[in-house]
């Protein structure tokens, strides 16, 4: 493995070798399996340290481009899980990729914004943007993903072209009820999952089945896309305080609703992981009464950085009072547009008495793609290697904030894809966004997500999904610039 090293001020050193090396998988100049040298003996080949290349095969690693066999080495993983630009060389593939916007790299989520172009602030534009909608996009298994769909249409037979089940192939609904009871401990039958097109479409069906005009709890602060679902249909919202546990069930009683829409593996935006003894208290308020549920959503629970994984709240449900709610397109990507739900069994006989001739809304190639994705392993090598990915940006963001924790109380950095700054000296929120902006860095005040109004807020969002590791270094640079002033 010989190439230059510049030392003229440009990369740093394990940079250097991580792109090096990079672009030699993807050139396929390095072939699946092949074994790279020791960390010792390339560190003392190139005159480095070989703290060095333990960086930069430590980069290699997150990514997957690399993997580490015990007393054997690091190998370069199979092809089919790694993204490889056919149409392009890989050197005009990185500079497009380079060239992109975060948006268009990335693939925005947030409803809010159009891909690829930037917000102006005053004359300028956005820099960086701690967007907590964002995921990264160039892990995605594009190769293995191009596989499987070649293969689903070489051998597919008419059947796959013919309408399928309202609820969605049983063979997809088969390989989710194993997934979910694998990774989350969720206990149910294929049969009570309805598989649809976003959660959009679910929670409009959910309306269908629950009756319209009913009254629903929610937290305040809230996903507010959720809650203006349930304004169109003319739900009547109670907003529910929270404490340091989430969701207070003692209120409950007291907001007299009959629903309540909960996310207790990772709240959005707070951060908070409910424990199992609030959860249990709601459970116990929803057996109060027989037609009350707790609608779980479970929007992004494949991403925890510290403690034990938690179940989901269905999983401890033992009177069928906990509606389900998952998707796929924050773990793979949003265009995949495949989310589920879980019905308890009293509702799932009216949904089938009454609202069956709803025909599925995802293409039964998409169901046919992902099953197989699921089934056969790629999912869960995918989630592996996102989660590391994650992990590092994760931890260099708390590394570059560390600087500012004499200022700013830092939480919800266990699980998900974001974290809050809150002052600690009281600058208001809207004065941490304007200074910021000011710098050309986009953060997201916590009061946008408020159901009611509240006392002013002095908590900002950054997320770090869809930034790379310098944007996130420069972003946190430009806001200490801004908030020191």
């Amino acid at each position: 493995m010989t190439f230059q090293l510049r030392t003229d001020g440009g990369n740093c050193l394990y940079e250097q070798i991580y792109e090096h090396i990079k672009k030699e998988i993807r050139e396929r100049k390095l072939l699946a399996g092949e074994k790279l040298p020791s960390t010792r003996f390339l560190a003392e080949y190139l005159q480095v340290a070989r703290s060095t290349v333990d960086c930069a095969y430590g980069q290699l690693l997150s990514e997957g481009y690399i993997e580490s066999r015990p007393c054997k080495g690091y190998f370069v993983c199979p092809m089919e899980d790694l993204f490889f630009l056919e149409e392009e060389s890989a050197s005009g593939a990185e500079e497009k990729h380079s060239s992109l916007s975060g948006a268009e790299r990335t693939g925005r989520t947030d409803p809010g914004k159009q891909p690829g172009k930037a917000e102006a602030v005053g004359e300028g534009k956005f820099s960086v943007d701690f967007s907590p909608f964002d995921i990264d996009m160039s892990g995605f298994p594009f190769g293995v993903w191009k596989k499987i769909t070649k293969n689903i249409l070489t051998y597919a037979n008419s059947d796959l072209f013919a309408k399928g089940e309202s609820q969605g192939d049983e063979e997809l609904r088969r390989t989710i009820v194993r997934y979910l009871h694998s990774s989350r401990g969720v206990n149910c039958r294929p049969e009570q999952v309805i598989v649809g097109a976003g959660n959009d479409y679910l929670l409009l069906l959910l309306e269908k089945i629950l009756g319209r005009h009913i009254r629903i709890a929610m937290e305040n602060p809230t996903y507010k896309r959720s809650y203006r679902m349930f304004q169109s249909f003319a739900y009547r919202i109670a907003t529910v305080d929270m404490d340091e546990s989430g969701m207070r069930a003692d209120k409950l009683g007291e907001a007299k609703v009959s629903a309540a829409y909960v996310m207790p593996s990772h709240q959005f935006p707070t951060g908070t992981v409910m424990p199992i003894g609030r959860r249990m208290e709601l459970l116990k308020w929803a057996d109060g009464e027989p037609d009350r549920y707790l609608i779980e959503d479970d929007y992004d629970s494949e991403y925890r950085f510290r403690g034990k994984p938690i179940p989901a709240l269905q999983a401890s449900d033992r009177h069928g009072r906990v509606i389900y709610m998952g998707t796929f397109s924050k773990a793979i990507a949003p265009a995949i547009r495949i989310s589920f739900m879980v019905l308890p069994d009293k509702l799932l006989e009216k949904y089938r008495r009454d609202f069956s001739f709803y025909s599925c809304t995802v293409s039964r190639i998409d169901q046919s793609i992902l099953n197989e994705f699921i089934r056969d392993g790629y999912f869960e090598r995918h989630l592996n290697k996102m989660r590391k990915i994650y992990q590092a940006k994760h931890e260099l963001l708390l590394e570059c904030l560390q600087p500012m924790r004499k200022d700013f109380l830092i939480s919800g950095e266990n699980a998900g894809l974001h974290i809050l700054l809150t002052a600690k000296r009281g600058m208001p929120e809207r004065e941490l966004v304007k200074q910021a902006a000011e710098k050309g860095v986009r953060v997201y005040g916590l009061s946008e997500s408020m159901v009611e109004e509240a006392p002013d807020s002095a908590t900002v969002l950054l997320g770090f999904g869809g930034l790379t590791e310098r944007e996130i270094e420069e972003g946190t640079r430009l806001l200490r610039e801004a908030w020191e002033q």
